[in-house]
């Protein structure tokens, strides 16, 4: 992030931070260090930072001196000093208080200096070699260039510099690129001073304007580009004489190539999160059902056990009933209703003469007595 707005764009001071000098000077080599720091001088740079990070500070210094052109500029030659905050007190002690909270490194152009968050910075900080390359990059622009880029253009090419292109991936998830008219150049400015999600979009945003200038400049990106517009101190005219369309033409082509390259995705992405969501509010619901169908199955079948034991315990109980009245009741009164004991015996046989049927045996002929034969036909006549 560039400071080239508002307050922060002139005279932006550090004088309370104890890692520079008291003094009129913002040379970077009249700075000095106090005791417990570390100071590290190398080609155009000076990192200074507390004991602690100087590991960080000397990776910080390798990567500025091993990649030190930007595209489409001139190699940089002023002498930029980088200071390593130790922890997000100091930071927003040394950046002062104009500086936005979501802010993870602050370059002052006009000095030609940046501080940058040491080691104990959290995740939102970022990778400090991108920051660091984000960050020396509004400074190059800032040296070739001067005041004439706005600040969509110093934050999408400090971003394409940077190799930030994880920027564009607010557009695969975004409702913007399915319903949102994407900005013009002039009312994307407002969006950095907003914070937030939108400031997100408008560095996306500015991201993808500057890759499509590059792309339109071929094999040579950005170098016609800057000398038209250097010569000219119009973005208009610049484009014009670069790329030979209008700036209007621009626009509309930036936005198309957004749109063709991003909105099915978004739509898609979108999409997918509304189902995603609707199976998280939706599948609690079928699980509850099921439950409840479950319990209620449950309960019917316990019902219908409930009832065939009641139905079997009758139906025993009924046969213990029946077997118990059986015993408790006479067996003359058992037979009431069937054959009379006299039909089938005499009733000198059932004791009026105090007989039984073996007193009574002598009276009759054995069953297996032998009747007498009648006598053979031939016996009348005997044989001769």
């Amino acid at each position: 992030m560039a400071a080239t707005l508002g307050v922060l764009s002139t005279g932006a001071s550090v004088s309370s931070a104890p890692l520079y000098a008291q003094g009129p000077s913002r040379s970077a080599s009249a700075q000095s260090v106090p005791s417990t720091g570390v100071r590290l001088d190398e080609g155009r740079f000076t990192v200074v930072s507390e004991q602690r990070d100087e590991r960080l500070a000397r990776s910080l210094l390798a990567a500025a001196l091993a990649r030190d052109t930007f595209p489409g500029l001139p190699r940089p030659r002023a002498h930029v000093l980088i200071a390593i905050a130790p922890d997000i007190a100091r930071f927003r002690a040394w950046v002062g208080p104009y500086a936005p909270e979501w802010g993870a490194a602050i370059a002052f152009p006009d000095e030609q200096r940046l501080v940058m968050q040491g080691s104990a910075a959290s995740t939102d900080a970022g990778d400090p070699l991108v920051v660091l390359r984000h960050e020396l990059a509004h400074l190059a622009l800032h040296e070739h260039m001067d005041r004439l880029p706005s600040r969509w253009f110093d934050e999408g090419y400090a971003s394409v510099a940077a190799g930030e292109f994880t920027r564009e991936q607010v557009f695969e998830t975004s409702m913007g690129m399915v319903w949102r008219t994407l900005p013009s150049l002039e009312a994307l400015e407002d969006g950095f001073r907003r914070g937030g999600m939108e400031a997100s979009w408008s560095y996306a945003m500015a991201h993808r304007i500057v890759s499509e200038l590059t792309t339109l400049g071929g094999a040579r990106g950005l170098d016609n580009f800057f000398v038209y517009w250097k010569a000219t101190g119009s973005f208009e005219k610049a484009v014009r004489e670069a790329y030979g369309i209008t700036g209007e033409a621009f626009e509309k082509h930036w936005q198309q190539q957004t749109r063709r390259r991003y909105g099915a995705l978004a739509v898609v992405t979108n999409v997918s999160a509304a189902v995603g969501l609707f199976a998280v509010l939706l599948v609690p619901l079928f699980v509850s059902k099921r439950r409840r169908d479950r319990r209620r199955l449950d309960a019917m079948r316990l019902a219908d056990a409930q009832q065939e034991a009641a139905a079997r315990a009758s139906a025993l109980q009924a046969l213990i009933d029946a077997a118990a009245l059986a015993e408790a009741t006479p067996w003359a009164e058992q037979t009431a209703g069937g054959e009379v004991a006299g039909e089938e015996y005499p009733e000198a046989v059932h004791g009026e003469l105090g007989e039984g049927p073996d007193e009574m045996a002598g009276d009759r002929a054995p069953d297996d007595a032998e009747a007498p034969l009648p006598p053979h036909p031939e016996a009348r006549y005997p044989a001769t």
